[in-house]
């Protein structure tokens, strides 16, 4: 089953959602379909879990990632490094 976060990925809540990376990593794929709006800060929330994820020998499939947050992974060079499938697009 599938870690579907919710809301806003911004600076303002990712404080909140860190200590729960690990929990997000025991239902991989992230499914982002539900999140509403994001900035760098939930990029690189983003980022801290896939390095987790690979720590542990595991691939971060991360699912229906909006418009905005595929444009800022496009925008710092990161989409090779993010492996989004199912995008929202």
């Amino acid at each position: 089953m599938a870690a579907i976060l919710h809301g806003e990925l911004t600076l303002a809540n990712i404080p909140a959602l860190l200590p729960q990376a690990d929990t997000l990593l025991a239902s991989l794929p992230v499914d982002l379909g539900e999140v509403s709006r994001a900035d760098s800060a939930g990029l690189s929330f983003l980022l801290e879990l896939t390095r987790r994820a690979r720590a542990r020998g595991l691939e971060l499939n991360i699912h229906n990632a909006p418009p905005q947050v595929l444009d800022l992974a496009r925008f710092f060079g990161l989409d090779p490094v993010l492996r989004f499938t199912d995008t929202a697009q």
